[in-house]
C-alpha cells in the first residue's frame, strides 16, 4: 500500500457508499467515491451545508452520483427516520463511513436523547447508525464498515461508571473516551461480523492531524485546538489528505477487516495510509463487550434486532 492516493480506488461503479458528515473529512470521502463511480448519500444535519457540498461535487465531478439526507447522530429519532429512508428506497448498501463528530465542547452538553454530546455523538450515534444499517448492508456487495477514530484515543479510557460525563466532564479526556469507543467498536463489530455470519467488514481508521472544520469549530479563540491549529500550520495535512486512510479501509482490496489504517509518517501524523498501532486500552475485549452491552442498553437498539423500539435515556 506505499503511498496509496485516491487514483488507486478501484472502480466504484454499482456499489451504494454512505457518508456521514458533509464537511471536511466526509467531503474528502464522498468526492473521491463520487469520482470512483459510486452512489454516495452524503449524510449531515444541516440541509444548506448539503446542498452546497453536493453541488461542490457536481462540479468536481460532473457525472457524480450524489445525493444528501439530512441525519444528526445527536438525534436517535433522527437516525430512525434516516435509515427508514434509505429502507423504503434501497435494497443495499455497500460501504458505509461513520465520520461525523463533535470536538471538545467547554462545557457539558447533551444530545437530544440525553447523552453527553461528544460521546452521543461521536460514538453512540454512529452505533445506532450502524445497527439500524445492518439489514442493507449484509444485502450489499462485500460490504464494509469504515468507522473513524483519532490519534486521541491513545489518551482514551473508557469509564464504564460514567459514560455520559455526569460526574465529572473535562472536554478532552471525554472526546479521547469518544474516539477510543469508536475504534473499540469497529474492532468488536468485526469479531461479531465473523462469529454471527453477517459477512460485513469492519474497519477502523485514523486521519492523523489534518486540517478540518472540527478543530477550527473546536471551543474559544484561545484554545489549545485552535491555538495549534493557527500557529502550527506544518502540522497539518490537508483534509484531501487525511481522508486517504478512510478511503483505503473503504475500497482497497488489500484492506482487511479488524484491522487500523492511519498515516504513515511522523508516528501517524500525516503520510499516505499504512497500518496504524492499535492503543493496548482497545485490545480489551471484556471492555468492548461490556461498553458494546452498554451501548444496546443506552440505545434500546440490538444487532440482532436492529429495528428495536428506542429507549430516550433522561439526561
Amino acid at each position: 500500500m506505499t503511498g496509496w492516493t485516491t487514483s488507486d480506488i478501484p472502480p466504484q461503479q454499482g456499489r451504494t457508499a454512505v457518508v456521514t458528515g458533509t464537511g471536511g473529512l466526509g467531503f474528502e470521502d464522498a468526492v473521491a467515491l463520487a469520482r470512483s463511480g459510486a452512489d454516495v448519500i452524503l449524510a449531515g444535519r444541516n440541509p444548506r451545508k448539503g446542498a452546497d457540498a453536493v453541488a461542490r461535487i457536481r462540479q468536481l465531478a460532473p457525472q457524480a452520483t450524489v445525493s444528501f439526507e439530512r441525519l444528526d447522530l445527536a438525534s436517535l429519532k433522527s437516525i430512525a427516520e434516516f435509515a427508514e429512508r434509505l429502507g423504503s428506497g434501497r435494497q443495499s448498501i455497500d460501504i458505509l463511513i461513520n465520520n461525523a463528530g463533535v470536538m471538545v465542547p467547554p462545557r457539558r452538553e447533551v444530545t437530544e436523547d440525553g447523552f453527553e454530546l461528544q460521546f452521543g455523538t461521536n460514538f453512540l450515534g454512529h452505533f445506532a447508525l450502524t445497527a439500524r444499517l445492518l439489514p442493507l448492508l449484509r444485502n450489499g456487495s462485500e460490504p464494509r464498515v469504515v468507522t473513524l477514530s483519532s490519534l486521541a484515543a491513545r489518551a482514551g479510557s473508557i469509564n464504564l461508571a460514567d459514560l455520559n460525563a455526569k460526574q465529572a466532564y473535562k472536554p478532552m479526556p471525554i472526546y479521547s473516551q469518544s474516539k477510543l469507543a469508536c475504534l473499540m467498536f469497529a474492532l468488536e463489530l468485526d469479531r461479531r461480523s465473523k462469529n454471527n455470519g453477517w459477512g460485513v467488514s469492519s474497519i477502523a481508521a485514523h486521519p492523523g492531524i489534518s486540517r478540518t472544520d472540527l478543530l477550527l469549530n473546536a471551543p474559544g479563540r484561545f484554545s489549545l485546538e485552535r491555538t495549534m491549529r493557527t500557529l502550527l500550520p506544518f502540522l497539518f495535512q490537508p483534509a484531501a489528505q487525511g481522508a486517504l486512510p478512510a478511503l483505503f479501509a473503504a475500497t482497497a482490496p488489500e484492506a482487511k477487516g479488524g484491522a487500523y489504517y492511519g498515516p504513515d509518517k511522523m508516528s501517524e501524523v500525516r503520510g499516505h495510509p499504512a497500518l496504524a498501532k492499535v492503543p493496548d486500552a482497545a485490545l480489551d475485549e471484556a471492555v468492548a463487550g461490556r461498553l458494546w452491552r452498554c451501548s444496546e442498553e443506552l440505545t434500546g437498539i440490538s444487532f440482532s434486532e436492529p429495528m428495536t423500539e428506542l429507549v430516550t435515556v433522561p439526561a
